[in-house]
């Protein structure tokens, strides 16, 4: 039977109507990012354990009936991997649907292996093998095949298929509250926002920079990201990272310094070359705080640090977890230099009272 393909606004509604008496539905998306800042949504899947439609969101310009389900807390939302779908429903909205149930994160509490893909999960649990041939369609191109829909399909389809089982084994396990505190946490909107002022962030290597020199880094990507963001282009359409750190490291001060650097492009400094130059100075005048540093541990913190992974992965054996789902590197070292100060998942909720209060008294 072909897949059921909407395209129109009147059968969206009526299938919305439907949905909202669900108490769960499982969703996809299929999207391009190629030459834009934000992604491109191309279709929304959606499954109800009974049926899985795909729904065309390039056709059918006002997506309400299907957002207003999917804002309804009453209904849980069942996806796997949800960050990247979970952008675009910010983007679209301006909220995260909640509650959230991310099969991933069942998954890796439940055993079944940390950040497995969804094929492997459903060839785990089903004995189904996907055909993953189609995954690099272009879902922005019209019409799509019905292979295409029905691999795309297929996302939603087993994961229908699967929910119930993993919330059973979750209840059993006494591991369903951890998911929905992970789940929640993916559930705020600022986790898919890049503040333009926090656009350094990103940059790798920064710390080798000294202070002044970083605060020019830093104007320079904050510039950077409100462009990108107001033009819908990808950041490094507008400046890549190099050139953000040749200006910062010899901080021109005319157009002749500027082109000399010969890493802009023509129409870049054209266009920008003013505006560059007036940020280079921006960032010199601002205070010269540090804003990245390397790691660099005393031979005592090191000794600690390798003290406290050890506990953690006697731990997480214990739990049959993987440590770095416990706690990443990033929240070891938080706790390692902040103490009950971090403000690191590792410190709080379920993570904290199997792990996090333990490995704070060692």
């Amino acid at each position: 039977m072909p897949t059921p393909f909407i395209n129109t606004p009147a059968p969206l509604a009526a299938l919305a109507q439907g949905w909202a008496g669900r108490d769960w539905l499982a969703i996809d998306t299929e999207f391009v990012r190629v030459d834009t800042y934000h992604a491109r949504l191309c279709l929304i899947q959606v499954g109800d354990g009974t049926d899985s439609v795909c729904v065309d969101p390039l056709a059918i310009k006002d997506l309400k009936p299907l957002l207003d389900v999917l804002a309804q807390p009453r209904i849980t939302k069942v996806l796997h991997s949800a960050s990247q779908d979970y952008e675009i429903f910010v983007q679209l909205t301006g909220a995260a649907p909640a509650p959230l149930f991310d099969s991933q994160i069942a998954a890796t509490l439940l055993g079944y292996g940390d950040q497995i893909g969804y094929a492997g999960l459903i060839e785990k649990l089903c004995g189904v093998t996907l055909d993953k041939s189609l995954s690099r369609t272009d879902w922005a191109r019209r019409p799509l095949s019905e292979a295409e829909l029905a691999y795309a399909a297929a996302d939603v389809k087993y994961l229908a298929e699967i929910y119930p089982r993993l919330r059973e084994e979750l209840v059993a396990s006494g591991r369903l509250a951890w998911l929905e505190e992970d789940c929640a946490r993916l559930c705020d909107p600022l986790r898919y926002r890049t503040a333009p002022e926090e656009a350094w962030q990103r940059l790798k290597g920064l710390a080798r920079l000294p202070a002044r020199e970083q605060q020019v880094a830093a104007a320079l990507t904050a510039w950077r990201e409100t462009e990108a963001q107001a033009r819908n282009r990808p950041r490094k359409w507008i400046l890549d990272d190099e050139p953000v750190y040749r200006l910062a490291e010899r901080k021109p001060q005319t157009l002749a310094q500027l082109e000399a650097l010969q890493v802009l492009p023509p129409k870049t400094l054209e266009r920008h070359g003013e505006r560059l130059l007036a940020l280079v100075a921006q960032g010199l005048a601002a205070p010269a705080e540090v804003l990245a540093t390397d790691e660099q541990l005393s031979p005592e913190q090191k000794a600690r640090l390798k003290a406290l992974q050890a506990r953690l992965a006697d731990i997480a054996t214990g739990l049959k977890l993987p440590p770095t789902f416990i706690a990443p590197r990033a929240d070891m070292l938080a706790l390692l230099l902040e103490g009950d100060r971090g403000q690191v998942p590792l410190l709080q909720g379920w993570r904290r009272r199997v792990a996090g209060e333990e490995l704070l008294k060692l």
